[in-house]
């Protein structure tokens, strides 16, 4: 027989009143739970919606600093390339310069030992070391020793212009670096939540092995500036040296060779007058050959005047001998004959003996204008060619 079933407990209405009461009492719970959360919920999407946007623009602004830092760097780069373009180009024509200086100071040096070739040509006494060949070995040392300044100068400044050229490749590179990089870094200033080029990038959350720190990339920017400001003094520095020695050295050359025309001016005026002086010595030597020859012909006309005398004092003596017997008397008329042929032979022996010294004295006269005419005339033509 089945169960019968048992109707449901009936409740106080004091017990339903509580009910109604506790159901009301977790319903507004539940309804203040939902409402915190609600609020919670509102309260962490703002947190983090003004921490990304905080997050954002606080990036947002490190890029702007980088931007102005790579801008700066980039900046201050262009002026020391600009500038160390300038330099190269300046020592160019400093260069030019120098080649140029140095192929003019060839004639010079060419002619000047032309000078001293044709000056051995001189001969007799006229090859003497005089102050015109001091001054012109000078001046050849001179042009050599300028010339040698010249070309360790010239070395200088093309070393100088490799290093300037060094320094301006490390420049162009990081420039070109730098501008890579701030093309980079504007693009990434420029995104945002809008742009329509922005996605999800794989493994980019990561520090690059080959990258640098920030303090290694100020160290490479400002060494490359550091090098380029210092081969930019070089170049000045080389610059006013090389203007220095182009002066010096023209001023130089400048007074060596109006030194040497003052002696070549000078040694010609003392061959000039020498030649002068000799020519009137030689015209009075030639005189006194002249007169000498005339002596001596005076001096022969005087021996030969003797004869005629010699041979009537002869002729009486020889005649006299003749005279007979007692009358061959030694009488004053003897004596005086033979007393004059004995003057007589007396005379022309005294006259006989100027013969050895005419011809002495014609040797020595003769010889002097020999010596004038042969060593020093020619001598006079070769210091005029090699004037």
């Amino acid at each position: 027989m089945a169960k019968l079933l048992q109707p449901p407990p009936k409740f106080l209405p004091s017990e339903w009143l509580i009910a109604n009461k506790n159901q009301y009492h977790r319903a507004e719970a539940q309804r203040s739970r939902s409402e915190r959360l609600v609020a919670e919920s509102q309260r962490l999407v703002d947190e983090v919606d003004k921490s990304t946007r905080r997050s954002q623009s606080d990036v947002n602004k490190k890029l702007e600093q980088r931007l102005e830092e790579i801008r700066f760097w980039k900046k201050e780069l262009d002026g020391k390339l600009e500038q160390l373009v300038h330099e190269i180009e300046d020592l160019l024509s400093y260069k030019i310069r120098l080649e140029k200086a140095l192929e003019s100071f060839k004639e010079p040096l060419h002619i000047t030992e032309r000078c001293l070739e044709y000056r051995e040509k001189r001969v007799g006494i006229d090859l003497v070391h005089d102050v015109v060949e001091q001054e012109l070995l000078k001046e050849a040392e001179i042009i050599r020793g300028v010339m040698a300044l010249l070309t360790r100068t010239l070395e200088e400044t093309l070393e100088q212009i490799r290093l300037n050229r060094s320094a301006k490749y490390h420049l162009e590179k990081d420039l070109k670096d730098k501008f890579v990089a701030l093309t980079i870094d504007d693009i990434c200033f420029s995104l945002n939540n809008n742009s329509p080029n922005i996605r999800y990038s794989e493994n980019v959350m990561r520090i690059e092995p080959n990258s640098v720190s920030l303090e290694d990339w100020l160290d490479f920017s400002n060494t490359n500036v550091e090098k380029a400001d210092k081969q930019r003094n070089n170049s000045l520095t080389l610059k006013a040296l090389v203007d220095r020695i182009l002066s010096q050295t023209a001023s130089d050359l400048r007074k060596q060779c109006d030194v040497v025309n003052t002696a070549f001016e000078n040694g010609l005026k003392e061959t000039k007058d020498a030649r002068d002086k000799l020519a009137v010595h030689l015209a009075k030597v030639m005189e006194e050959i002249a007169s000498q020859e005339k002596n001596i012909a005076v001096l022969e006309k005087a021996i030969l005047d003797q004869e005629a005398p010699a041979k009537v004092a002869h002729t009486r003596l020889g005649t006299r001998t003749h005279r007979p017997n007692v009358e061959l008397c030694r009488d004053m008329a003897q004596y005086r004959l033979i007393k004059e042929v004995r003057e007589i032979n007396h005379n022309v022996a005294s006259a006989a003996q100027w013969p050895p010294f005419r011809n002495l004295c014609l040797r020595i006269k003769k010889k002097g204008k020999s010596t004038y005419q042969s060593d020093f005339l020619p001598s006079l033509p070769c210091r005029r060619r090699s004037m």
